[in-house]
């Protein structure tokens, strides 16, 4: 059982994904790293000497801590962490343990570059209804959770990426877009190595609606409805991202744990159990 400042891989699975998952630091060795450079989802790479310079960045915040054992050097980051007003605490058994578990891990090689507060930066049309949703839903939940989204004009966007140094997405003749029948968000999902179930299920769902392939899944056509009246409430792009993430995140929950759940009325026997 996790001692009191740590949690379980089998914990934190539950939790990574969802808007209550605490912010990962990832403090492994250089070589450690390289021999398997990839990370536990939305998590980011701190140099574990440095912990003084940068621990106060976390302060009022809940973040679990991962080396590569989840020993000296996770527990010391923890503890320092926690002296500086954080509520950290440590992976159990580390990456190592995380890995052998069989857990979701993301291939650090497809993250496009960050700025200097160590955030990603994409930018994509004005006025998202699906895939321009999705996506960001998709990075800030299992890849960056402090990405920076801009919406300009369709016309400008190749020219912003360029003068502000972000990544474009979900435009003609950029890396992270549609490929044949696959939407941006199934393109993300196998460039970052983000295999499982739950989020390939939440693909074909994204996919059917935001292709007008309405018959690929029954709830695509519920989405696509939420979709648009969101995109009718919201003028500011952004507010409508805000208000969106909700309605992913309801979409992930359902594909990891509801999808055999039914629910009628009147229930049998007149609800009685």
């Amino acid at each position: 059982m996790p001692g009191p400042n740590s949690i379980s891989p089998q914990q934190l699975s539950r939790l990574v994904g969802t808007a209550d998952a605490p912010g990962l630091i990832d403090v492994r060795l250089d070589e450690d790293f390289a021999a398997d450079p990839r990370l536990l989802p939305a998590s980011r790479r701190r140099d574990y000497a440095r912990v003084a310079d940068w621990a106060a960045e976390y302060r009022n915040r809940h973040v679990a801590v991962i080396c590569q054992k989840g020993l000296k050097l996770s527990q010391g980051v923890a503890a320092w962490l926690r002296q500086e007003g954080v509520a950290a605490e440590t992976l159990e058994g580390g990456f190592a343990a995380w890995s052998e578990s069989g857990q979701m891990l993301v291939k650090d090689a497809a993250f496009p570059p960050r700025d200097g507060k160590g955030r990603t930066i994409w930018v994509t049309r004005a006025r998202p209804k699906i895939d321009r949703i999705a996506c960001p839903w998709l990075i800030r939940r299992f890849i960056d959770r402090d990405a920076v989204f801009l919406y300009v004009a369709a016309s400008e966007v190749k020219a912003v990426a360029e003068r502000f140094n972000a990544t474009p997405f979900d435009i003609d003749g950029v890396f992270w877009s549609h490929r044949g029948e696959a939407c941006t968000f199934d393109v993300m999902l196998q460039e970052f190595g983000l295999a499982a179930e739950p989020l390939a299920h939440l693909a074909t769902i994204v996919r059917g609606a935001d292709t007008d392939r309405l018959d690929l899944a029954p709830q695509a056509a519920g989405l696509l409805a939420a979709s648009l009246g969101l995109s009718r409430m919201y003028k500011d792009d952004l507010a409508q991202l805000e208000a969106s993430m909700l309605l992913y995140d309801s979409f992930y929950r359902w594909c990891r744990d509801a999808v055999d759940e039914n629910h009628t009325w009147p229930a049998p026997n007149g609800g009685r159990r």
